[in-house]
């Protein structure tokens, strides 16, 4: 039986249309992510990517097909950041897109021409390894953290989080990328369909064992918690204002916590006694600790710091977390004396902020029986940082954060969604509170709970949060997926460095017998 051609197999004469067809098919995946969230497209989004560098003719276009669709998949995911960044956006497209030309190699190297079995079934792991190791690179804070992972554009999907719970959002691009190219296997070599069926069923048997048998989280109790977000107000002072006039329309409604947005206050509490006058007034009218997020310079330290603070009825409580880790480009500028010019052509930051050296638990409530972990918008994005909160002993995970730079894009959808895979990885609920929208809360399962805060509203909600005991094997055995990946590609580098060895060992024997 001949094998089927698709015209990606008989090539594009054009190389200029070659390249465009790599970026179209990098940027395929961009619509399994919020807003769009088609969910499904993931598994099957990467087929036409995985095709087009099986057929490259030389180790060079594989290596090509890759960069190019890299970059393709990172203008998608962050298109939203044009308008801050303008021709910027291009340049950081094309370096971090880079980091998929090994991947495109590799996928040649297994799957051009007519590979037999074994070679085929080694592609259906090592490809989606090579794939975690280009995410676990670019998840590196310093190139823009873990913004749009593969496999968090599976966020509303319940036997998908119970994946994460298992194996964190690492498990799920994997499971992804191996799903992609098992169904690429079958499209473009029929005579490999045993080891692609095989594949397939794996995957089926071994996500559908975890969504049955997997272990889920205790339940114990639920505490009510107040979300602030005062939508699109103008000025500090408006802003302040307005947190005010929505916290108290939650007095005598029972919540414990009450929690604001990202840069919701403009000046450090110790140098602004009056502001703390107030929000410790505000805490005594509600009834509950108030926590809110400091964007200014602190007393006594140079720079400016955004910091989650927690305020009781008495003023700021002593109990506050300095955002660690930063923005590119959005909080600091890399190499400022470098790439400072940035600042000329987009929103990027007029001034670096300051990082903070920990992470912090926050005991609310008079007898402090609440323990809340503050991450601050980006740092959601990064699983290791809600999974050490949870390991500390957090009970309830907040996120502070303000999108309103993208208020009309699909980034608050996208960020807001990042709360579901914490919260199913950790088994801990998770409070994800924005100035204006999106605000979403998510239980212990990644289940949502109550409804969602959009960008078009101004408003206070109350969400009755369910609490959860015991420890998910996420926080307990770590990245394990990622490990795993590391192994298998480590034993294919062995496998195939002796191989070359024994070749070129074999050229030279000859040489010596005469």
């Amino acid at each position: 039986m001949r094998e089927s051609a698709g015209w990606w197999e008989k090539g594009l004469a054009s190389p200029w249309g070659r390249g465009a067809a790599a970026v179209a098919a990098g940027a395929l995946p961009a619509l399994a992510f919020p807003a769009p969230a088609v969910w499904w497209l993931a598994y099957v989004a990467l087929v036409p990517w995985i095709l087009l560098a099986r057929s490259a003719r030389t180790n060079r276009r594989a290596a090509l097909d890759g960069w190019l669709g890299g970059a393709g998949f990172i203008l998608a995911v962050h298109h939203w950041l044009l308008p801050s960044l303008h021709v910027f956006i291009l340049v950081l497209a094309a370096l971090l897109g880079l980091l998929w030309a090994p991947w495109g190699l590799l996928v040649r190297a297994l799957l051009h021409g007519t590979p037999g079995a074994r070679r085929c079934a080694a592609s259906l792991v090592l490809v989606p390894s090579c794939w975690l190791m280009v995410e676990l690179v670019r998840s590196w804070e310093y190139l823009g953290g873990p913004w749009g992972l593969l496999g968090a554009s599976q966020w509303q999907v319940p036997p998908a989080l119970r994946l994460a719970s298992v194996g964190g959002v690492w498990l799920l691009s994997l499971l992804i990328v191996a799903v992609n190219t098992t169904l690429a296997v079958l499209v473009a070599l029929p005579r490999a369909r045993v080891p692609a069926a095989a594949g397939l069923v794996v995957c089926a048997v071994g996500g559908t064992a975890v969504w049955l048998w997997a272990p889920v989280p205790r339940a114990a109790g639920s505490v009510r918690i107040g979300v602030v977000q005062p939508g699109e107000v103008v000025g500090a002072p408006a802003r302040i204002a307005r947190g005010e006039a929505l916290t108290r329309s939650l007095a005598g409604r029972g919540v414990r916590l009450v929690v604001w947005g990202e840069s919701s206050v403009s000046r450090d509490l110790t140098r602004s006694p009056a502001t703390a006058a107030r929000l410790a007034a505000l805490s005594r009218d509600v009834g509950a600790d108030l926590l809110v997020n400091v964007d200014g310079r602190h007393a006594g330290q140079p720079g400016i710091y955004k910091s989650s603070v927690l305020v009781g009825p008495h003023g700021a409580t002593g109990h506050r977390y300095d955002k660690m880790r930063l923005v590119p480009f959005g909080e600091y500028i890399p190499l400022r004396s470098v790439l400072g010019w940035a600042t000329h052509v987009g929103k990027a930051a007029d001034q670096n902020r300051m990082r903070g050296t920990r992470q912090v638990l926050m005991p609310v409530g008079p007898a402090g029986g609440l323990r809340v972990g503050p991450l601050v918008c980006f740092e959601s994005a990064f699983p290791d940082m809600s999974r050490q909160l949870v390991r500390d002993g957090a009970q309830l995970l907040v996120a502070q954060s303000s999108t309103s730079t993208f208020q009309d894009s699909w980034a608050p959808a996208q960020h807001a969604s990042l709360a579901a895979l914490r919260a199913a990885e950790t088994w801990r609920p998770m409070t994800h509170a924005t100035l204006t929208g999106v605000s979403a809360v998510y239980g212990p399962r990644g289940e949502p709970v109550g409804g969602r805060l959009g960008t078009e509203r101004g408003a206070a909600a109350v969400y009755d949060v369910p609490l959860a005991e015991g420890t998910s094997p996420y926080v307990r055995l770590g990245d394990w997926a990622l490990y795993g990946a590391m192994a298998a590609l480590g034993a294919y580098a062995v496998v195939t460095g002796a191989r070359a060895l024994r070749s070129r060992r074999g050229v030279r024997s000859p040489g010596r017998d005469h």
